[in-house]
């Protein structure tokens, strides 16, 4: 027969001191799960606290302990509500176990039952409960996923919105028409490339694996292209942008994934400096033989009491700004967490004479016919 049996877990099982070492526990531990054995509720409360059980096996009596008062005290602590708990007990008591059932307990077996049907009913609550937890897992990866759609989507369609708003003016300039069109072109373009990566990327075996061995990208044509793609965008808002770096700054990172990380930092800067009138990114050496792109813009900073969460997902400065409708809080977040899987890291600094300043620090590649020149839209 097929062996039903197909995941292990950590069980907290609270006991008398003098059933300390009753067969479940044998049972238990043959079949490979963690058992954290508890003789006392304020141990059980202790034990629950640092280990986080998958299980919790309340076998009464405990002298000196009430068993509903203890499984209350046990899901009043917020990681451990959801963590289901089964009496065990020889002496069933009705009362008692109403009360057992109040505080949270979701089964009772009997403890005159033979070790196999004890280990046979916890394991069927086990698995339920490693189950949920896969789902819940599974449904947190897929909303990360569309948030990560959503924002990467939204880069470009502004650009579409924007070159269509341009169009619809009526003093748009002639001779700007094939800027805003091409702005349309390239965006939809850049989209669809979004959408098919997400795409391949779900039929793979495996998220979360490294980038290519040989993925490199050249600073200076990923600012060139930005400088392109945003100059009409950042014109509009009364920025200028000033871009510079070595023709050999190459670093360890494809190509569209550069241009995502970049995008999303000047995207930022168009929403809270475009008062500011200037914004800048430029590339130097950094540490350890890595290369440094800082962006710099003139708006207001970055307030102190927000830096803490300022790489956090779903977090804005300030939610009455007026930019704050164009902002989802991910765009940093996703930023830095692009960048520490390339093996980086991105951080924050205030600009010496006012204005927000992020450092971007990638692994320096050896550029050869691989790394892939982006063309200027």
């Amino acid at each position: 027969m097929p062996n039903l049996i197909a995941s292990t877990g950590r069980i907290l099982l609270i006991t008398a001191p003098a059933d300390a070492e009753i067969p479940l526990i044998t049972q238990l531990r043959r079949h490979g799960h963690t058992l954290l054995v508890a003789t006392s509720g304020a141990q059980a409360l202790e034990l629950a606290a640092s280990e986080a059980p998958d299980l919790i096996l309340l076998n009464l009596p405990i002298p000196g302990t009430g068993g509903a008062d203890l499984l209350a005290a046990l899901h009043a602590q917020p990681q451990l509500r959801q963590i289901p708990a089964i009496v065990v007990t020889s002496t069933p008591d009705q009362q008692r176990l109403l009360r057992a059932f109040a505080a949270g307990a979701m089964d009772y077996i009997d403890g005159s039952c033979p070790p196999e049907e004890l280990l046979a009913r916890t394991q069927v609550h086990l698995r339920l409960k490693l189950t949920r937890d896969r789902l819940a897992q599974v449904a947190r990866e897929r909303q990360q996923l569309v948030d990560l759609v959503a924002h990467d989507l939204k880069n470009p369609l502004a650009s579409v919105l924007f070159a269509c708003e341009m169009l619809a003016l009526p003093d748009a300039a002639p001779e700007r028409v094939p800027r805003y069109l091409r702005i349309i072109e390239d965006s939809a373009r850049e989209a669809l490339g979004h959408i098919r990566s997400y795409l391949e990327g779900q039929s793979q075996p495996a998220d979360g694996e490294p980038p290519p061995a040989d993925a490199c990208a050249y600073l200076d044509d990923t600012l060139r292209w930005l400088a392109a793609r945003y100059e009409a965008q950042l014109e509009a808002n009364g920025m200028q942008l000033d871009v510079e770096a070595p023709a050999d700054a190459c670093v360890a990172v494809g190509a569209d994934v550069l241009r995502q990380i970049c995008e999303n930092l000047v995207s930022n800067a168009l929403k809270y400096a475009r008062d500011g009138g200037e914004l800048r990114l430029y590339a130097v050496p950094g540490a350890d033989g890595a290369w440094r792109l800082v962006v710099e813009d003139r708006g207001p900073g970055i307030p102190e009491d927000f830096r803490q969460r300022l790489f956090k997902p779903f977090q804005r400065v300030n939610g009455d700004d007026p930019a704050a409708p164009a902002s989802s809080g991910l765009g940093l977040a996703l930023a830095r967490q692009t960048v520490a899987n390339a093996g980086g890291r991105l951080w924050y600094e205030d600009r010496e004479g006012g204005g927000a300043r992020f450092l971007l620090e990638l692994p320096r590649a050896d550029c050869n016919e691989r790394c892939a020149r982006p063309q200027t839209p």
